[in-house]
């Protein structure tokens, strides 16, 4: 009988693993080096942690189980909940401002797409108790510092900046009534998912007249740099920006203006943000977005903490990858390198394999060896290169006793070397 692993999930062999843990080392060295500290929770909680934050309907998208004693459960879809919680029960002694992070397993019950599993990887950056721009400015600051360390660049991706206040005053002008404005929004957030006609047909729904229904997809679908806030005002009728104002010259001043844009179409459709919201996009618009966070500052309070100003992201490591690797930026192995490799020539030598191998580890080099003795020199010195080892040491019965050939695989500089500094030789090599 053939077995599969779970549609919608990955099996990781060595490389793939070693892939994964490169870029979590990515995500853990950016998050640290923008001063968050790391953090997690349990892989499932109560089913109504979920519930509070998103409603019954969320309930679908989560795998769900009994316990033993009846408590209702589900395996964790997304972190935001459980830190909230988090914050909410230790909220009065937590050192403030609060800035975790979190590299989280995930999993969600949805049609496996591409860009999208039932079980993935995400890394979380919040930072709470904090109100203002600056704020929202140094998450997106940290996303952008992140994009920067795996080689992408401002022609590669965009962070689109919005604010559900101003698109809520802008769709108010339009005619939406208020009763329809969440509607608006969820119609704003599947915008690129919908042709033109269902988009038009979805927007005269929501009682504007054809010119507003006109003037509304004009308005979701432009595009302003940083620093072009009087030209969207002119846009889109608007007497200030002032939301936005303070934000984009944290931009400015952080200097990441270059990696983003105003996008009025960006409203993230989960109705706990409350002002700033981002996404990340490739530019070529071929993928989903890449990662996703607003500022939302009812959250903890929701949870039973005490009111705070809350922002954060969340980035996948699905889409991430695919888009590193259409672009080229996909290192091509990022396997640990052995720093030496050990061969043997015959049953004599490879009587100190053993020994050999276990002092170099002990004096913590990366050492392995070959499982094979054979007096074809070149086998052996393909089985080192295939490892990608630095150096491979060679033992033979013709090199004198206490020392061992070295040879560096990329100079092909081969010299003896006594075993006793074979460590020290490698080590400052």
């Amino acid at each position: 009988m053939k077995l599969q692993g779970p549609r919608g999930t990955r099996d990781f062999y060595p490389k793939e693993c070693a892939w994964q843990n490169f870029l979590l080392e990515a995500w853990r060295k950016v998050s640290v080096r923008n001063g968050f500290e790391e953090v997690d929770g349990p892989f499932f909680e109560s089913l109504d942690l979920y519930k509070i934050k998103s409603g019954e309907g969320i309930v679908n998208e989560l795998f769900h189980f009994e316990d033993r004693g009846g408590r209702e459960l589900a395996i964790r879809p997304e972190f935001t909940p459980t830190l909230a919680r988090m914050v909410a029960s230790k909220a009065n002694s937590l050192q403030k401002p609060i800035k975790w992070f979190c590299v989280p397993n995930l999993c969600r019950a949805e049609r496996p797409q591409r860009g999208r599993l039932r079980e993935f990887l995400q890394w979380n950056c919040d930072l709470i108790g904090v109100d203002g721009a600056m704020a929202d400015a140094e998450c997106i600051f940290t996303l952008v510092d992140l994009l920067r360390e795996l080689g992408l660049e401002p022609q590669h991706v965009r962070v689109k900046i919005s604010h559900r206040q101003t698109v809520r005053t802008i769709l108010t002008k339009l005619g939406v009534a208020e009763d329809k404005l969440l509607t608006a929004f969820d119609l704003l957030d599947r915008r690129d998912k919908m042709d033109a006609d269902a988009f038009t047909k979805a927007a005269s729904e929501l009682g504007m007249a054809p010119e507003q229904v006109e003037r509304f997809e004009q308005i979701c679908r432009f595009r302003y740099p940083c620093g072009s806030l009087a030209q969207m005002c002119e846009q889109t009728g608007l007497d200030s920006l002032h939301e936005l104002e303070e934000l984009d010259a944290q931009l400015q001043a952080f200097g990441i203006a270059d990696w983003c844009e105003y996008d009025l179409g960006i409203v993230r459709g989960l109705a706990y943000y409350t002002g700033t919201v981002f996404e990340l996009h490739e530019t070529s618009g071929a993928m989903r977005a890449m990662a996703g966070g607003g500022r939302y500052d009812k959250l903890i309070e929701l949870f039973g903490g005490p009111s705070m100003g809350a922002v954060g992201f969340g980035m996948g490591d699905v889409v991430l990858s695919e888009v590193l690797a259409d672009k080229g930026l996909m290192p091509q192995d990022v396997s640990p390198r052995p720093d030496v490799f050990i061969v043997a020539t015959s049953d004599a030598s490879a009587t100190q394999v053993p020994m050999l191998t276990a002092s170099l580890r002990e004096q913590g080099l990366h050492a392995r060896f070959s499982y094979k003795t054979t007096r074809n020199l070149g086998k052996l010195l393909k089985d080192a290169a295939n490892a990608r080892s630095r150096f491979v040491v060679i033992l033979d019965d013709d090199t004198p006793n206490g020392q061992v050939q070295v040879k560096d695989l990329q100079t092909s500089e081969q010299q003896t070397v006594a075993i006793e500094s074979l460590a020290s030789h490698v080590a400052l090599a």
